[in-house]
């Protein structure tokens, strides 16, 4: 008994029940983002429903496979903290000017690999550069990381970006009842099922959607049953320098985001994050982005709407997210099941995802609470951060006239608003002779 007290939160092995039940959760809250890269980039590049179809399960089998690097860990490679990994979306627009361009898939899986080989080689470096993510930093980046995933959740409630009915007002009722069973759930519930509030709310909104008509799962039935990828399905990957730089850009925006999700996580969970297991959750990153290039599909990341659904559970354990890399090498290989949980109406994820990715932000404000924001510049340093992270997210052509790899860079909110709130802190509170930790005093010190 005494050895099983002093297990941390995040190695606790819960029982097969949960682990299946809270693996389904971080599932469904990633799988929307997850599938919706490969459609974009194969959308754009007029690829056959077949080879559309083949992206989405190479996808998957690979989300799974790098979650399961990232949380159980080997050698030098993995966080071993409970982050779920995805395809980036600050690769979609660089990926489909490469692929539209005359190099398409091969070039595009040439540039991934070299990206992911750099991230790796990389990674012990921005291990080193944890010292300039105290908690003004971290706070500032959690707090933009939920507040610019909340325009997905909105999408999502709306019917779904593109969807013929966006906004109708069946979509918005659909996805507040979820909001409202989960809420309930979490307020009501013994503590088990409070703890799957997100998958009760998405079961029941999907049995209240089935009735109404807001599904279709006519895609089911044209599903294969079993579907492998197989290495370099589209031709032998091509290497092209003007791809290849403009992924080794992609490469620096991710290992960004990157770092702050893994010390959110870390904040969260009760277990900091040392420039060591930073550098091997970026390793892993790296590796899996190779994987990517092999296994026909794109760069892969933490994926911040399942740093949101840590924190609404309080589930620490990293092998429930284990148990969602499983799922999602199932899924990935038995493309039927894949499809049944892709029917799942967007309005019925949407209001599930206000919650997680509102959690986030609350998460953010709750390290911000811990700066000392008085006679000094940090609260410039919080308004700025947020402000610039922001305007992408609200105006997503204000930086349609500029080169693509300062759009690259500047059109994720995450990237942005974690660049300027290094930047600013390293002006307002390292320049100068500042010691570096009044940036972060504990406010019940000063009083």
């Amino acid at each position: 008994m005494a050895t099983t007290a002093e297990v941390h939160p995040v190695d606790e092995i819960p029982p097969v029940r949960q682990l299946a039940a809270f693996g389904l959760q971080h599932v469904l809250a990633m799988y929307a983002g997850a599938v919706a890269v490969p459609l974009i980039v194969g959308g754009a590049m007029r690829l056959s429903a077949a080879d559309l179809a083949y992206l989405i399960t190479a996808d998957l089998l690979v989300c799974g496979v790098a979650t399961l690097i990232q949380c159980v860990g080997f050698w030098g490679f993995g966080v071993r903290l409970p982050i779920m990994q995805g395809c980036t979306f600050a690769a979609v627009s660089p990926m489909v000017l490469i692929g539209t361009t005359g190099g398409g898939l091969p070039a595009i899986y040439g540039s991934v690999i070299v990206a992911g080989l750099a991230i790796m080689l990389l990674a012990p470096v921005f291990g080193r550069l944890l010292r300039f993510f105290p908690p003004l930093v971290t706070g500032t980046v959690i707090l933009i990381i939920g507040v610019s995933l909340l325009p997905v959740a909105g999408n999502w409630a709306a019917g779904g970006a593109g969807a013929k009915d966006f906004g109708a007002p069946r979509n918005l009722a659909l996805a507040a009842f979820v909001l409202l069973v989960v809420l309930a759930v979490q307020r009501f519930a013994p503590p088990f099922l409070a703890r799957v509030a997100v998958l009760t709310g998405i079961v029941v909104g999907l049995d209240v959607a089935v009735p109404f008509g807001f599904t279709d799962f006519g895609g089911v039935a044209d599903a294969d049953w079993v579907g492998i990828s197989t290495p370099f399905h589209f031709g032998a990957p091509e290497f092209r320098v003007s791809a290849i730089v403009s992924m080794l850009v992609v490469a620096l925006v991710t290992m960004t985001e990157t770092t702050g999700d893994l010390i959110a996580v870390g904040e969260l969970t009760g277990r900091e994050v040392e420039p060591r297991s930073l550098a091997d959750g970026l390793r892993a990153d790296g590796l899996s982005t190779v994987l990517g290039g092999v296994f026909n599909t794109f760069p892969y990341t933490a994926y911040a709407q399942n740093v949101g659904l840590v924190g609404m559970t309080r589930v620490r354990s990293r092998w429930v997210v284990a148990a969602a890399g499983a799922l999602l090498v199932v899924l990935g290989l038995l493309p039927k099941l894949g499809a049944v949980v892709a029917a799942i109406p967007a309005p019925v994820l949407g209001g599930a995802g206000l919650v997680m990715f509102g959690t986030v932000a609350a998460s953010g404000l709750r390290t911000l609470a811990r700066v000392d924001f008085r006679d000094n510049h940090n609260l410039t340093v919080v308004a700025v951060s947020v402000a610039v992270g922001m305007l992408p997210v609200g105006v997503p052509t204000v930086y349609a006239k500029f080169p693509d790899w300062f759009q690259t860079v500047m059109n994720s909110g995450i990237s942005a608003g974690c660049l300027t709130a290094i930047v600013l802190n390293l002006l307002f509170n390292h320049l100068g002779g500042r010691a570096a930790g009044e940036a972060s005093a504990p406010v019940e010190q000063s009083v």
